[in-house]
């Protein structure tokens, strides 16, 4: 392609050239796992056993899980989006997101802390992890609208299987790793949280060279009349409600279970670790095969064959009563099948919301769907960890049949996660 055709900008009205989007498609592919990997071992599995070793109770893991209660900031950065480019806005986020981890990385003087009696330490680490969370969160707030504007409707599925096939992949082999060195050195979070650090600041070249389709308009968007867009749709109303109830329990379930192995049932860091490789390795084993399926068939047998196999999964987990090489395998199987049919899930949401997004202008109700649905996933594993810790206080209770019980109620809530979705078939 000339030189010329290359430099020129895209025109704010147009799609991106073929080219452009070929390019964005190769550089969110490049990127993503680097993201991912600072993200997830920031946000999900690690803080939570780090938490668990600085002695924090179920409701502070509740909390912890409960971050995602900062989706709310994607609502004031929307109204950044006519203003300034989505590029910067994501470089932003990212930095603040790595700022915010530096805490993290000293976590054996945390460990120290803790172990002298110091409640500082939760705390620090809960700002910390929460900093993380805002800053990916701001982020996030245009990581999908630059997607839409890569990808054409009918490869969507395509797309973002192979798009997220990629991190599952890196972070199996990194999880593979962590789990080696936890067991050579337990509760050396420490230099876990630095090595994922590090992949965070790699990202950031990257992303400087995405391209992006202008949404600059020089009019700020209000997020009420945004609101508005989305609740006036019948079907994003139906969307919202079926996969905010798939993050609640998603985001109740898999935390619990790791305090639940860690606590309960006595099984060491390193060997829970195990659990989360077996995670991306669902994912990665099923994202590809998942993204085909939708793109044939549509979203709605995936739908109900996920909602339903994830209630089965769930429901086994009250089965769990002591540590053994079975008990663990059985639980390495759970996490591998609970994540296929979750990335399975995810897939046929993401087809239909970028369906149900216009081209032209994502950014509106991708921001408002998104930062929906999270906020109604994430006030659920907060109140779940209160519930547990009231629960688990009187000492006469036995701590297995109070997780039990939990995930019984669980499995039922997941069992009609399909039901408002139902009418999603293409």
């Amino acid at each position: 392609m000339p030189k010329a055709a290359l430099s020129q900008p895209d025109s704010p009205s147009l799609p991106l050239s073929e080219w452009n989007r070929r390019r964005g498609r190769r550089l969110a592919i490049t990127s993503h796992p680097l993201s991912q990997t600072f993200s997830m071992v920031f946000t999900q599995h690690l803080p939570t056993l780090a938490l668990v070793a600085l002695g924090a109770s179920e409701t502070v893991v509740g909390l912890q899980s409960a971050f995602g209660i900062a989706d709310l900031l994607r609502l004031p950065t929307l109204r950044a989006v006519s203003v300034f480019s989505k590029r910067s806005i994501l470089i932003a986020g990212q930095a603040t997101a790595l700022f915010a981890a530096l805490p993290m990385l000293a976590f054996p003087w945390l460990l120290e802390a803790s172990q002298a009696g110091s409640s500082d330490a939760v705390l620090i680490a809960l700002l910390s992890l929460m900093g993380v969370v805002a800053g990916m969160r701001i982020s996030d707030t245009v990581w999908f609208p630059l997607l839409r504007s890569y990808v054409e409707a009918d490869a969507i599925g395509r797309f973002f299987g192979t798009l997220r096939s990629g991190w599952h992949l890196t972070l199996i082999v990194y999880y593979v790793a962590a789990s080696l060195w936890l067991l050579h050195d337990p509760q050396g979070f420490g230099p876990l949280f630095a090595v994922a650090w590090g992949l965070g600041v790699l990202r950031i070249p990257l992303i400087r060279r995405l391209p992006e389709r202008n949404e600059r308009t020089g009019e700020r968007i209000r997020a009420r009349e945004a609101m508005a867009l989305v609740f006036r749709n019948p079907l994003l109303r139906r969307y919202l409600t079926g996969v905010g109830m798939a993050a609640a329990i998603r985001g109740s379930v898999v935390p619990f279970v790791l305090v639940m192995m860690r606590r309960e049932i006595g099984f060491s860091d390193g060997e829970i670790l195990y659990t989360t490789v077996a995670s991306f390795a669902g994912g990665f084993a099923s994202l590809y095969l998942a993204g085909r399926a939708v793109d044939l068939f549509g979203p709605l047998p995936l739908f109900v064959m996920t909602a339903l196999g994830n209630a089965l999964l769930i429901a086994s987990l009250s089965g769990v009563e002591q540590a053994s090489p079975a008990t663990l395998l059985g639980l390495v199987g759970f996490f591998f099948a609970f994540s296929a049919l979750t990335a399975g899930f995810g897939v046929a949401d993401t087809h239909v919301l970028f369906r149900l997004t216009p081209p032209e202008a994502p950014a509106r109700m991708l921001v408002i769907a998104l930062t929906v649905s999270a906020v109604l996933g994430s006030s659920a594993p907060l109140l779940a960890g209160v519930a547990l810790e009231h629960w688990l206080s009187d000492p006469e209770t036995d701590g297995l049949v109070v997780y039990h019980s939990f995930f019984l109620i669980a499995a039922a809530v997941q069992g009609c996660v399909f039901w408002p979705l139902r009418g999603f078939r293409d």
